[in-house]
């Protein structure tokens, strides 16, 4: 069903800070014009971008509540229209009298989003840097954030304008020799259209590879540990938490139920589940935490195999391996104070000690490996899979454009559809339906 855009110019209001209790709470309203609002709620029109501290007033005249009054005249506000917000006590009673007043005095209740949407209709944010807000707010590190606010200032876009500008020269560069067919191949040669195919190419691949990085950070990775009972799983998961987050006990089978905690390494998200050891048992409760397992399996990034160090990968564990599913596995001989031996890892193997601690950071080191991770330091902006998918799909019709250089009609249209793919994630080109998706998972008041 396709979600319908709500009115453009409907005078919105909302609560902007988050429910609860608070020292100070905000209702923002934006409309073409707020002076009846202002006049309704203050008794006048604020200065613009001065604090004015005045009494927030109910129909009768009466006092609702006192605070900060911010007035934000057209086009130099958030969302590029006039903007009033009221700074209050932050007690949801007195929020909602506020909100009350607001929709007396014409507004209607803002839909999930609609302020950063109205920004994006105005051209205050393009629709990269409106998700960046929800982004921003949503960080789960310090690392996220960060690149979410790189998204935000515009990194991200800028970026991708400077791919669109590059692919827009070379299609003009493309198409203006179509007129000429006898000589067409030796103009592009001449002005070098090859070599600049090239670097867009080598540009995009940049932009890629910073892209992944940033939805590395804002989706994470799902990690799932499995193997035979009792070989460490639930202590593992515990010293990767950096608390008891499983029950531990010298009892096989202990673990009945799938156990989930997320945990952090160098600010990437990784969500790890703990699973009932896999073997064959006439226990209904515990087929049933196997078959969860599994279930939990088909779902993850990276399966960790935990064997036992003293006996290392049998029958019980190839058996294991062979039926899992086409994603990365890591194999973790646990234990190794028990067996004597010193932490290491090698290739996809890790051996470790989960009850002293012994090598588990040559886990977190592998497990950052194969997330893809790489020390991206200021470069990494925050980037979601819509993004991804249009940067892959600019990346195939630029390959597309090299095969058919001998072509040129064929040539210049590859150059559109990947000018085409990048111009989505600026939303320079984008459909009303992925507009109500996008912010219809926003916060109410942003």
């Amino acid at each position: 069903m396709t979600r319908r855009a709500p009115p453009a110019n409907d005078p919105i209001a909302a609560i902007a800070t988050a429910p609860g209790r608070g020292g100070v709470g905000v209702v923002r309203v934006s409309a073409p014009d707020v002076a009846d609002f202002a006049e309704g709620l203050l008794g006048r029109l604020p200065a613009p971008r001065h604090a004015t501290y005045t009494g927030f007033l109910a129909s009768d005249g009466s006092v609702l509540d006192e605070g900060i009054a911010l007035y934000f005249a057209a086009p130099h506000s958030f969302t590029g229209e006039a903007v009033l917000e009221l700074q209050g006590h932050g007690g949801p009673v007195v929020l909602n009298l506020i909100l009350e007043r607001c929709r007396e005095l014409g507004a209607r209740l803002a839909e999930p989003g609609e302020f950063s949407r109205r920004a994006f209709m105005n051209g205050k944010l393009d629709l990269a840097q409106a998700e960046a807000v929800a982004d921003l707010i949503d960080a789960a590190s310090t690392e996220a954030a960060r690149s979410a606010v790189r998204s935000l200032s515009g990194a991200f876009s800028a970026r991708v304008h400077e791919l669109v500008e590059g692919l827009t020269r070379l299609r003009m560069l493309v198409e203006a020799t179509l007129d000429f067919p006898e000589e067409e191949i030796d103009f592009l040669k001449q002005a070098d259209a090859f070599g600049r195919l090239d670097a867009l190419d080598a540009r995009l691949a940049a932009v890629r590879a910073q892209a992944r990085q940033g939805a590395l950070l804002r989706e994470g990775l799902t990690v799932v540990l499995i193997g035979q009972p009792n070989v460490g799983k639930s202590s593992l998961l515990n010293q990767l938490a950096g608390f008891e987050a499983a029950i531990v006990t010298e009892i096989a089978g202990t673990t009945r139920d799938t156990v989930r905690e997320a945990i952090q390494i160098r600010g990437v998200p990784l969500h790890v589940i703990d699973t009932a050891g896999l073997r064959e048992t006439e226990d209904a409760v515990e087929r049933l935490g196997i078959a969860r397992t599994w279930a939990a399996v088909e779902k993850a990034d990276v399966a960790l195999l935990l064997v036992d160090a003293a006996h290392g990968v049998g029958a019980a564990e190839a058996a294991i391996l062979a039926r899992l599913p086409a994603i990365q596995r890591l194999t973790v001989h646990n234990k190794i104070d028990a067996a004597l031996e010193a932490p290491r890892a090698q290739g996809d193997e890790v051996w470790l000690s989960a009850r002293t601690g012994a090598g588990v950071d040559l886990l977190r080191e592998k497990l950052l490996e194969a997330a893809g991770w790489q020390a991206a330091g200021e470069g990494a902006f925050m980037a979601r899979t819509r993004h991804l998918d249009a940067l892959a799909r600019a990346a195939h019709h630029v390959a597309a454009a090299r095969a058919a250089a001998q072509q040129l009609e064929l040539f210049a249209e590859e150059l559109r559809l990947a000018q085409a793919a990048l111009a989505e994630i600026t939303g320079e080109f984008t459909a009303d339906d992925l507009l109500g998706e996008i912010f219809g998972s926003f916060c109410i008041g942003k």
